[in-house]
């Protein structure tokens, strides 16, 4: 689908993205069966920075930021546009300009499979971003493409409206119809792991808190007390 603005999107519950925000994109992706997670080329332009809204998504062409501008007519309060490429590229198709015009319409960060430039500036503004690459070269504005419909970022499938998680760990997304359980899921998890970290604090092995020892053993695994003995 090429040239076609969507207005109007639902967007995942506010409550749930705001419960979701509470936790990172490791314990988000564990919670919805590790699925969602973008590939590990999308990287922060810098570190610390952290993110979670709902995807207003852009399909772009290779070195053309035509559409970003485009975009920025339809951002809602904590969105994070997600930018999707036509075919790869890296050039910077999104630097401190566009930047200051999207925190002021309320986005809350960027995710794109393309190049991000003027890092610099954006980490000293504290916009965060989530790039294939840094690139200082410029692009053009000359191909439409589309805003507000189902985008394939950095592998994963991006729904207007899914939330999107993003910390030093990578990009998650969560289908928006999913998010006030993948929130419950994530919680309960987190709560589990609070107790093995006090387990583990307290001198505990990961073999016995995980119960691992009888699976070692059946797998062959065993021990010696001496290696001229093996």
């Amino acid at each position: 689908m090429n040239g076609v603005v969507v207005r109007n999107i639902d967007r995942a519950d506010r409550a749930a993205v705001a419960e979701l925000a509470r936790f990172g994109v490791a314990t988000i992706h564990e919670a919805q069966g590790r699925t969602g997670l973008m590939r590990p080329f999308m990287r922060p332009i810098y570190s610390g920075g952290r993110v979670c809204g709902t995807a207003l998504t852009v399909l772009a062409h290779p070195g053309d930021n035509w559409m970003l501008h485009v975009a920025a007519e339809m951002i809602a309060p904590a969105d994070v546009v997600v930018v999707a490429l036509s075919a790869d590229n890296t050039d910077g198709m999104f630097g401190e300009l566009l930047a200051t015009s999207y925190r002021a319409l309320g986005a809350k960060g960027l995710v794109i499979e393309a190049g991000c430039r003027d890092v610099g500036a954006l980490h000293e503004m504290g916009f965060p971003v989530w790039s294939r690459a840094i690139s200082a070269k410029g692009t053009v504005k000359a191909a439409i493409g589309s805003v507000n419909i189902p985008v394939v970022c950095g592998g994963a499938l991006v729904h207007p409206g899914d939330v999107v998680a993003a910390d030093d760990d990578g990009v998650v997304i969560v289908p928006r119809a999913a998010a006030a359980k993948v929130a419950e899921a994530a919680a309960a998890r987190e709560q589990k792991e609070d107790g093995t970290r006090r387990r583990l604090a307290a001198k505990e092995l990961g073999l016995d808190v995980y119960g691992m020892r009888d699976a070692l053993a059946k797998a062959g695994l065993r021990y010696v007390d001496r290696a001229d003995r093996i």
